[in-house]
């Protein structure tokens, strides 16, 4: 399944590059996203949806395959699992920044997104109308984060990041016959940001997730009224 969608920047390209290229600053922005810890150039962490009364969360890791900063131009990698065991997803991100005036630019995102089990349920349609509307409320929320950033005094490093006293970084311990040449191991630092709100999947698919809920709707109810039936 492949997903296009578009939102604007109001920043001159270059500071948008570089806003949009820093996975932890705007992974507070991404609806149902929380950041949990990074390895190197791997970012792990756990996507929350819920559909009335039935959530999900997908936990996952990402990665850039390609990042072309002269054109503005990135592709990620990313793949996820539900907690539950309910399905997996994969999906490889294009972004692409364009000018559209010296203070603002265009990001192009290209999903080719994967999904199996029954995360897989609901169709393109709502998978499309959701995606739109996911990036208009991180476009959003960017857009507050730069303006409260621009206003505020400049901030020293990243709040959420766990305390070094605390355990937060922590290294593979070097094997006895490592020597001073060998690759060092990646540290890995844990990110202790706020849990992050699930995705409303129902109020932000709109008709068409109606649509794939209203069987099972229909199947809750009957059997409520036939437990019903019995208890009487």
């Amino acid at each position: 399944m492949e997903l296009v969608n578009e939102f604007t920047v109001n920043r001159p390209i270059d500071e948008a590059w570089a806003v949009l290229t820093d996975v932890e600053r705007i992974a507070p922005c991404l609806p149902g996203a929380q950041l949990q810890e990074i390895e190197g150039e791997t970012y792990r962490g756990v996507v929350k949806v819920k559909v009335g009364p039935i959530s999900a969360a997908l936990k996952g890791e990402a990665h850039f395959v390609e990042r072309d900063d002269a054109n503005h131009r990135a592709v990620l990698k990313g793949e996820g699992r539900d907690i539950k065991g309910n399905g997996n997803a994969s999906a490889l991100i294009t972004a692409s920044l364009q000018p559209i005036s010296p203070t603002s630019s265009k990001c192009t995102v290209h999903t080719k997104l994967d999904m199996t089990g029954k995360v897989a349920q609901f169709g393109r349609g709502a998978l499309a109308d959701i995606s739109s509307k996911l990036m208009q409320q991180f476009a959003k929320n960017l857009d507050e984060m730069l303006a409260k950033d621009a206003s505020g005094p400049a901030a020293a490093g990243p709040a959420d990041e766990a305390p070094v006293a605390a355990g937060a970084e922590t290294t593979a311990a070097p094997a006895a016959s490592e020597t001073a040449d060998a690759p060092k191991a990646a540290t890995i630092r844990t990110i202790n940001g706020p849990a992050a709100e699930p995705i409303d999947a129902f109020s932000l698919g709109g008709s068409a997730m109606l649509k794939r809920l209203l069987p099972f709707v229909g199947g809750l109810l009957v059997l409520l009224l036939l437990l019903r039936r019995r208890k009487h």
